[in-house]
């Protein structure tokens, strides 16, 4: 038996979140309440009241009802509910979380949600969970379900979704945690057009006794994975693509926001960088792309995929940006350069090949990189297997001697091929 922490507002929604306990409950799971209504009295009574979610925002749900500002009132409940949920997890009070609404009920559950551990099950049974949920998942495993009818009273489609919602929570918390090898891990970045390149790194990185998580770099896998980076749980950090700084500089659709590229410097992991699909923005089908970029090299990766090549100004801006970033590192990183094309499409005879465009780049991170960090260049395309395992076997020797050396200074190590 798990108990299951159910989010709500138990007077707009209090007949379905009834139902959704009672579905649970009778699956042989006990629910543990909490109230997040402000306006007429709950349906039943909660294991946490609204009064108690909105005293942890330094709010009283009274003066928030006299208010008449609804939106206040979500980011009051929101801001409260963030700080107690955890509280209660730590307090070991749920094993599993749920929550059902529309926008606001959204808004408010998920923001809990995201402040809890990677691994606890979290679904949010929402009427938006059909659009873009990006700003209510975040980077955190949270699953949306759509709701199909408005979650407004029980009716012969609204009991069948909750039902299902309820078991599909009673079946995340019943399912056994897999027990993974004990294993130092290696935070890897990966795209279509660096495949070939990180899957042979990781192979010989396993080899070397070491588990290795591939990022898609898309925006959501880069700031996942600074996240865990900042988080302490990664060994060695094998960035092979950096393209969502392009988006973030250029104004594509797959940026990983400002903080790209900066995890690894702060915590001093070792990291080897590679400035992989650099040649590229991406935007969605090609009637998506803004009108301003008209007249620029593009490629097709798929029907809902359009590629743009970054210019010869482009790059030196990311030249600079990355130096930038990677001068704040405390601790050990190489810069590794392949010279003949950063993926698939920019080696010599392929659509995005523009020396070019790829010098400028590397001439910009020499000058502005501090002497400090080693710059490696390698005769070769990113996805061959030469420069994979000058990569891996670079990292495999940075975190060696990181580790040899951790409580005393070291000096920098220059990967020679």
């Amino acid at each position: 038996m798990s108990t299951i922490a159910l989010i709500g507002t138990l007077d707009s929604k209090g007949p379905e979140f009834g139902f959704l306990k009672q579905q649970i409950e009778e699956r042989g799971h006990q629910t543990f309440v909490i109230d997040v209504g402000i306006l007429d009295a709950p349906a039943f009574l909660s294991d946490v009241s609204r009064q108690e979610v909105a005293r942890a925002a330094g709010e009283d749900v009274a003066l928030l009802k006299q208010s008449g500002d609804r939106g206040k009132a979500v980011a009051a409940m929101s801001r409260g509910l963030k700080r107690l949920v955890p509280q209660l997890h730590a307090e070991r009070r749920f094993q599993a979380v749920m929550g059902m609404g529309g926008s606001a009920g959204t808004s408010i559950a998920t923001s809990a949600m995201r402040a809890l551990p990677l691994g606890l099950p979290k679904l949010m049974l929402s009427t938006v969970a059909g659009s873009d949920v990006s700003g209510f998942v975040g980077i955190k495993d949270i699953v949306m379900m759509p709701s199909i009818v408005d979650i407004s009273g029980l009716n012969s489609i609204s009991c069948q979704i909750i039902a299902q919602a309820a078991g599909a929570i009673c079946g995340m918390v019943e399912t056994p945690v897999v027990e993974a090898a004990d294993k130092p891990i290696i935070a890897a970045s990966m795209f279509g057009n660096t495949t070939a390149a990180v899957e042979a790194a990781r192979r010989r990185l396993e080899k070397a006794g070491y588990e290795v998580l591939i990022f898609h770099a898309v925006g959501s896998g880069g700031r996942i994975m600074e996240s865990l980076i900042e988080g302490g749980y990664v060994a060695g950090v094998l960035d092979v693509t950096t393209t969502e700084l392009a988006d973030e500089v250029v104004g594509g659709v797959l940026s990983a926001g400002p903080r790209r590229l900066e995890a690894a410097a702060h915590t001093g992991t070792p990291a080897v960088v590679v400035p992989g699909c650099l040649d590229m923005v991406n935007f969605w089908a090609p009637e998506t792309v803004p009108k301003k970029f008209v007249g620029r090299r593009f490629y097709e990766h798929n029907p809902n995929v359009t590629l743009m090549r970054t210019t010869t100004e482009e790059n030196e801006i990311l030249g600079k940006l990355v130096a930038e970033k990677l001068n704040q590192s405390t601790g050990p990183v190489t810069v590794y350069v392949p010279l003949r094309g950063v993926s698939v499409i920019s080696a010599p005879g392929q659509p995005f090949h523009w020396p070019e465009a790829d010098e400028a780049f590397l001439k910009t991170l020499r000058r502005h990189l501090q002497p400090r960090i080693s710059v490696i260049e390698v005769d070769a395309n990113i996805n061959d297997p030469k420069f994979a395992h000058s990569i891996s076997d670079a990292l495999l020797c940075m975190i060696d001697n990181s580790e040899v050396t951790s409580d005393t200074p070291r000096e920098d190590q220059n990967v020679e091929l």
